[in-house]
């Protein structure tokens, strides 16, 4: 476990940025940096144990953080509208190498990263690694992501050598737990909520990753941070499509489950990614795919249903 540190966490009012704080804050002294437009997310990093401070990295000023940080969660991530690639790249491309520039006597830095860098495959089982070619694939949830992530990449790539700073980056999978905004449980209630569940192809194959896990996980990250850059593949160790996990409600629902397909040219058929390299650094994930799933239902719905 990580004690006594002083950790930037950027996008700190997101999803997976609340896991990492509540975390790290009781043994550490956590800054928490975003926009904080949504009303209350400053409050809720607040009260989470974090220093929030309102900061826009692609502006360049980050005169309201100091810069003896040890180490730098750098989760922040701009999606903009569909046709908004070039604010995207100014936003995660330009906005992170602010950000390494400013926090460039760290110990590592960890930028998140995404599978979505990944050009397509054809065969859903064919899971990339981390050699694997870049930059081509279409990402229909978020056109801007593909393109302003690899451009992330390639920024924090010359930041690491530049500063001779060590940089991790992480091209993160389908994370869940009983949170918002996470894959998994928002297609659990869907199917209790008796919608349809669509995908783009079938089967699609993830490799979930529990809040649980990543954060078990992240000092190891954290220690893989080098000079040139890491870049390492993180989810879990199972392999389980979005179609099993709503089959899975059903099954304890007793509820019908209304999977459709609506293929997407130009998009990989695989969520995956080769978990072969992260788990050499991080040594196996502990939390168990359906095990969690079945959790997060009990709190949900009830172990009666």
């Amino acid at each position: 476990m990580i004690t006594d540190a002083k950790i930037l966490v950027t996008g700190a009012g997101g999803t997976v940025a609340t896991p990492f704080i509540r975390y790290l804050a009781p043994h550490n002294e956590v800054w928490g940096a975003a926009r904080f437009s949504r009303e209350g997310s400053k409050e809720q990093v607040e009260a989470l144990g974090a220093k929030p401070v309102t900061v826009d990295l692609a502006s360049g000023d980050l005169s309201a953080l100091p810069d003896d940080f040890t180490h730098v969660l750098h989760l922040a991530h701009y999606r903009g509208q569909p046709n908004d690639v070039h604010e995207a790249i100014r936003n995660n491309g330009e906005g992170t190498g602010h950000l390494l520039h400013h926090c460039r006597k760290a110990k590592a830095a960890l930028v998140m990263s995404s599978g979505a860098v990944y050009s397509a495959v054809e065969d859903p089982w064919d899971f990339p690694t981390e050699d694997s070619p870049i930059g081509s694939a279409f990402t229909p949830w978020a056109p801007t992501s593909g393109p302003s992530k690899v451009a992330q990449e390639a920024i924090a790539r010359f930041c690491a050598s530049a500063f001779d700073l060590p940089v991790v980056i992480a091209r993160l999978n389908t994370v869940y737990a009983d949170a918002q905004g996470v894959m998994p449980p928002i297609n659990m209630d869907m199917v209790m909520a008796d919608m349809e569940i669509p995908s783009r192809w079938d089967p699609m194959p993830h490799c979930p990753l529990h809040f649980d896990d990543m954060c078990d996980q992240l000092e190891a990250m954290l220690d893989a941070a080098s000079t040139p850059a890491q870049i390492v593949n993180w989810g879990g160790d199972e392999a389980v499509t979005n179609q099993e996990w709503c089959q899975m409600v059903g099954e304890w629902s007793g509820k019908e489950v209304k999977l459709t397909t609506q293929p997407i040219a130009g998009s990989t058929h695989t969520a995956g990614s080769d978990q072969t390299k992260r788990k050499s650094i991080t040594g196996p994930s502990k939390v168990k795919f359906r095990d969690a799933f079945k959790a997060i239902y009990d709190a949900r719905y009830g172990s009666g249903n």
